[in-house]
């Protein structure tokens, strides 16, 4: 757990995603074999994981702050209807089978990665967008999508920022980051309030909210900043492919998560 959290932390402040694609399956994994119900092991999953990606957040968040690479308008509206849109889907999953969720977002995420890497990459800020109306109609839907299988969005909407709303690379990993804050607390806290009164779950857990697989996994928050300042000095098409890679790769893992 403490390995998997180290390297969470590593790749939130490096892509700007929130690292559920590793979070998820070891901890699904480790509930599972534990003899727990996998519907209960993969909503604790996707709760704790929304959790740690909170302190996760914040510290990748304030490391492209100081580096000049978040904007927060955008990560704030972003944020905040995503946080509302990820309390939804956090709801939605509590009643639905996980199997399919997972499959359906997994497919999302792999014809993103596909997208992205066909596309033009815009260099500069010039052509950003900055509406109020386009942040509101990306960020309900992803946030929701993000709340439904637990994890921050940011990986999608790093992708949506470059290709969408002109943003560059380097600013769309920085505002995701911060955008990540609040759609963790929106799902977690949902999961928390949707857990509560279940039968059997894993033990030091409030609702779908496992305190101690959060403690374990939370070790690798510092290495949010370490890997905000390997993405400041690597070249913008670079990072692109190295966010395409963990596209792909978080594509297959939902895929195959269950």
């Amino acid at each position: 757990m403490c390995v998997t959290g180290v390297t969470v932390g590593f790749l939130s402040g490096l892509l700007g995603v929130g690292g559920a694609f590793l979070m998820v399956p070891v901890q699904f994994w480790v509930l599972t074999s534990m003899g727990f119900a996998p519907e209960v092991a993969i909503r604790t999953s996707f709760g704790t994981g929304l959790l740690v990606l909170v302190p996760t957040a914040l510290s990748g968040a304030y490391a492209h702050h100081r580096l000049g690479e978040v904007v927060w308008k955008a990560a704030v509206i972003l944020g905040i209807i995503g946080g509302a849109g990820a309390f939804i889907g956090a709801f939605t999953a509590s009643q639905l089978s996980a199997k399919h969720l997972t499959v359906c977002f997994g497919i999302v995420v792999i014809l993103l990665g596909i997208r992205m890497s066909t596309a033009e990459l815009v260099e500069t800020g010039k052509q950003r967008v900055e509406s109020v109306g386009l942040y509101v109609l990306w960020g309900l839907p992803f946030g929701f999508l993000a709340g439904l299988i637990g994890v921050g969005g940011g990986g999608i909407m790093t992708v949506v920022m470059v290709l969408f709303l002109g943003f560059t690379v380097h600013e769309a990993v920085g505002t995701s980051s911060a955008m990540m804050i609040f759609t963790a607390i929106g799902g977690a806290l949902s999961y928390l309030i949707n857990g509560l009164g279940v039968v059997d779950l894993p033990p030091y857990s409030t609702g779908y909210l496992n305190w101690l697989q959060c403690l374990l996994l939370a070790s690798g928050v510092p290495m949010a900043v370490v890997g905000a300042r390997v993405a400041h000095a690597l070249p913008a098409r670079k990072l692109r492919f190295l966010l395409i890679l963990v596209m792909f790769y978080v594509g297959i893992k939902m895929l195959l998560i269950l």
